[in-house]
């Protein structure tokens, strides 16, 4: 029996559940809504197409969605935009199952995305796209020691809880070395934890819309007067406990190791409980629609 069997999400586009990690590729909500609304728009990438070139970093690649809607968006604005495509994957099982997925949810980049999953990369008068495969924490030093700088990064892997290793301050800290200095990274999450990583990284901050639920999603850039203000909610829930980020000194230890690490620091901390920092603005949010 295959691994990956096709879900359909709320928008009617299928994704994965991943046994190994206990989650959908992407939100119930909506699939390609989800990569179309986190990640393609937030990042400003077919604005930036109008220079004929862009570079993106998809890191946990997975399905390709992300890719493919950029890809799609870009050239429907600027059909002779240039395009360096990069994705970072562990499986590459998961893109390659998805090949019959791209050709429902986005036709018109099907043929090239499902060479890069074949082979690992695909080059034409368009496109340079390429799939670095293994634990994205060593990958990405390709990247570092090529100099790559991506106008937009798409950061993507599972939930942090599942998969911390790639939400820390030290990792984030070697993909910020990848975005360009006009560039933007998106990503799903509004964790404390990841957003302080991201400020630990060198990095600006701001929020990005919901999709298809309350919590918003995070956008960040060196310059941070672009970006859309956290809410106050948002940056006092930077100085809760939640916010202690992830941390990975050597950028090998495995997931537990992250988790516990961090819930021992959380132990410890003097900072305000999350709990606490909820039930404040709560209250204050009922006592709004009560008046």
């Amino acid at each position: 029996m295959t691994r990956f069997v096709p879900q359909t999400t709320g928008d009617g586009s299928p994704t994965f559940f991943s046994p190994d990690f206990n989650e959908l590729f992407h939100s119930h909500y909506g699939a390609r809504q989800e990569a179309i609304a986190k990640f393609v728009e937030p990042t400003a990438i077919v604005q930036t197409a109008a220079t004929g070139q862009v570079s993106i970093l998809d890191i946990c690649y997975g399905l390709g969605y992300n890719t493919a809607a950029a890809l799609e968006a870009i050239w429907i604005a600027h059909p002779d935009c240039r395009v360096t495509a990069v994705g970072l994957e562990l499986d590459p099982q998961v893109p390659q199952a998805a090949i019959p997925l791209l050709a429902t949810c986005f036709p018109s980049v099907q043929s090239g995305l499902s060479a890069l999953a074949t082979t690992g990369q695909f080059v034409d008068d368009r496109l340079d796209a390429r799939l670095l495969l293994g634990d994205a924490r060593q990958t990405i030093h390709t990247l570092i020691v090529e100099g790559f700088q991506a106008d937009a990064i798409f950061l993507d892997p599972f939930s942090p809880p599942h998969c911390p290793h790639l939400w820390t301050v030290e990792f984030l800290h070697q993909v910020s070395r990848c975005l360009a200095p006009t560039g933007k990274l998106a990503t799903y999450s509004c964790a404390a934890a990841v957003r302080s990583a991201l400020l630990l990284a060198g990095l600006q901050i701001g929020s990005t819309p919901p999709v298809g639920r309350r919590a918003p999603g995070t956008i960040a850039a060196w310059n941070g007067d672009t970006l859309p203000p956290l809410a106050p909610h948002e940056q006092e829930h930077l100085l809760t406990r939640a916010a202690i980020p992830y941390r990975d000194f050597s950028l090998q230890d495995t997931a537990e190791v992250i988790v516990s690490r961090r819930q021992a620091e959380q132990v410890a901390s003097e900072l305000e409980p999350a709990s606490r920092w909820r039930q404040r603005w709560l209250h204050q949010a009922w006592a709004s629609v009560s008046k």
